[in-house]
């Protein structure tokens, strides 16, 4: 899980400030708990920063807990996106696939997310709508043999392996999203920068209060 935390006024004012991040990882009643928040003005310089990790946090549909002002925070985040994030989202797909060469023999799992990570990138772009949902991409992307793929993740750990060069066979899908994204970083309309900054700071002044 991942979330915002709010630091009271003494710990941010003060020479003692409290964190920034806390972090929770361990095993409650069988279950693993693994939860990251951040403190709203590290969350907030972080969405300024064009990082897509916290715009997909925040847009996610699954969400425990929730406040008018995360409403209010979802809402400027859309002001946060620009032609930028490509960069992001470029980054972020060569490091899987880096990471997805070396397994002996690849999984699925990484193979699906290297696709999601390379379509999300490309609707937010042409859209300016952060997407995360891998289904609800392909209904607007097809790609050829993705649904197959999450079928087999599915399915169990039996199956969730690549065949000898089906990899490679998907590497030339992603290289053609790879040059769909760089496409659609030079044609988008998105702004240059971010425009949330004033309506950040007034809320984070709301939040410290």
């Amino acid at each position: 899980m991942r979330g915002v935390h709010v630091l009271p006024w003494r710990e941010v004012a003060g020479l003692i400030e409290g964190p920034d991040t806390t972090t929770i990882e361990r095993i409650e009643d069988g279950l693993e708990l693994d939860l990251v928040t951040h403190d709203a003005a590290k969350f907030m310089r972080l969405m300024l920063r064009r990082n897509g990790y916290v715009l997909e946090q925040l847009h996610s549909p699954l969400v425990v807990v929730t406040t008018p002002e995360h409403e209010e925070l979802k809402e400027l985040g859309r002001q946060c996106v620009t032609r930028h994030h490509g960069h992001h989202y470029r980054g972020f797909f060569e490091t899987q696939w880096g990471l997805l060469a070396k397994e002996n023999p690849p999984r699925v799992k990484p193979l699906l997310y290297a696709y999601r990570v390379l379509l999300t990138g490309i609707h937010l772009l042409r859209s300016g709508e952060i997407e995360a949902n891998l289904r609800h991409l392909l209904a607007l992307y097809p790609q050829v043999g993705v649904e197959d793929l999450i079928a087999r993740k599915l399915a169990g750990a039996e199956q969730g392996v690549l065949q000898p060069g089906e990899l490679e066979r998907h590497e030339g899908a992603c290289a053609r999203l790879l040059d769909q994204l760089a496409a659609a970083g030079a044609t988008s309309t998105l702004p240059e920068l971010p425009t949330a900054r004033d309506g950040l700071h007034d809320l984070l002044l709301r939040l410290r209060a």
